[in-house]
């Protein structure tokens, strides 16, 4: 039985782990040089990093990759990616010189406001309290004006208050429903700062306003907080050929265009199949928002929301054929930032964003949204065709050396012998067993 810690933040990074390698893995003995080893040299470097988060014991590295080629807009970007999965960046490279070679993906950005909500109970006559709003709203967006006078200076700040009546799905509950536009920054702090001088601005002049009887004034503030469900900061991704440039592994175009679009309508359908569709689209969208510094958590939560906006879970991405010409193209919510936060913290998301020639917000949303795009072609494309395993697992193979701890020499062995062969753990593991007998 364990007893609790008290203090542990307290503790120097050394007695964190010393505490942990006798509480935990006392078992273990490597696990102190493993926790050590993946330390930076660097003192200064460390010292950044552990500053990101609390209680840090070590850095946890993911492989920092490059996709090329990719033609965007009539523009050449090369696109980092910090993954960790097999054939992620393969297939993204592999779709942007497909791609590359029928003119490219071509994206634009529809929207770029983003939501924060004050939520309250309001008890009192739901017309009384919309009077109060009316008047209120001008010192709402008075109170905030310390804090958005910069934001306004660079064309953002706040877009808009509403007041809205969520009564009939909890009892006194009420909205102040505010639009924000932040510009390059994706804005969490600005806009969590303004929905907390908002929230006591509107609590304060409602024990004031005279109109209110003594229970209407007593206004709750349950929380105030931003949304990361960001349906009006939404980017369009799309590629289109005519249907005979689509021949592919002897598939005439016309088949494979109607095998493709048929997978995606199953996406539609298909619930099971749409999460799986969506996580390869999110394949490559993570890697580049994680690269970059943003916060791919929030992504991920956005877009999957979105993905259930008709009240079923289904595909992001859609495809038809028209007049001989093949369309494949996607519509998701990004909110994205180039200044501020992480991305101008992490020295190698500082590199990143320089790699994509220094974009705006915008620009980054549509570079993230391509990228998406681009996996899910390529996944899409091997389903149909050769099967996903077969390029995955040849990727997969090396990782799979490593686990069975194979020497150099070994692994120069077997990656020739898996060119010609099926990769499978139990294939690979047979074959390194004969190889050593």
């Amino acid at each position: 039985m364990v007893d609790p810690i008290t203090g542990f933040s307290r503790l120097s990074k050394e007695e964190k782990i010393e505490w942990l390698s006798k509480t935990y893995l006392a078992g273990n003995k490597e696990a102190k040089k493993i926790l050590r080893q993946y330390w930076n040299p660097d003192s200064s470097l460390q010292k950044l990093h552990e500053e990101f988060t609390e209680n840090t014991l070590s850095n946890y590295y993911l492989p920092f990759g490059l996709a090329p080629n990719f033609l965007i807009n009539d523009r050449l970007y090369a696109i980092p990616m910090a993954i960790e999965e097999s054939s992620v960046i393969a297939a993204a490279s592999k779709a942007a010189k497909f791609w590359g070679k029928r003119g490219g993906f071509k994206a634009e950005v529809l929207g770029t406001q983003k939501i924060g909500q004050v939520h309250f109970i309001y008890t009192g006559k739901d017309h009384k309290l919309q009077e109060f709003f009316n008047i209120t709203k001008p010192k709402l967006l008075e109170a905030v004006a310390p804090l958005t006078r910069n934001m306004e200076k660079r064309g953002g700040g706040v877009v808009n208050i509403e007041l809205r009546d969520k009564t009939e799905l909890l009892s006194g509950y009420y909205q102040l429903h505010c639009t924000f536009e932040t510009r390059d920054s994706m804005g969490a702090n600005f806009i969590n700062s303004c929905l907390e001088r908002f929230a006591e601005t509107f609590q304060a002049e409602a024990k004031a306003y005279k109109a209110f009887d003594a229970s209407e004034k007593d206004i709750e503030i349950v929380m105030s907080i931003l949304s990361n469900y960001v349906p009006d900061c939404i980017v369009r991704a799309e590629v289109s050929c005519p249907v005979d440039q689509l021949e592919d592994h002897g598939m005439t175009g016309e088949d494979f265009a109607s095998k493709f679009v048929r997978a995606l309508k199953i996406a539609k359908t298909e619930p099971y199949r749409a999460v799986t569709h969506n996580k390869g689209i999110m394949n490559g969208i993570d890697a580049v928002v994680l690269a970059t510094g943003n916060d791919f958590r929030a992504v991920e939560a956005g877009i999957h929301a979105y993905a259930s906006k008709e009240g079923k879970y289904t595909s992001l991405s859609h495809a038809d054929v028209r007049n001989g010409m093949f369309r494949f193209w996607m519509e998701i919510p990004l909110a994205l930032g180039t200044v501020g936060g992480l991305t101008g913290l992490h020295p190698l998301s500082k590199i990143a964003l320089e790699i994509l020639q220094k974009p705006s917000a915008e620009d980054l949303m549509k570079i993230v949204a391509v990228t998406g795009l681009a996996q899910n072609f390529a996944a899409v494309k091997s389903l149909i065709t050769t099967g996903i395993q077969q390029g995955h697992m040849k990727m997969h193979l090396m990782n799979i050396l490593n686990q069975l701890e194979a020497t150099p020499a070994e692994k120069e062995v077997l990656v020739k012998h898996f060119k010609t062969h099926n990769v499978s753990h139990s294939a690979v593991e047979e074959q390194l067993e004969k190889l050593r007998n």
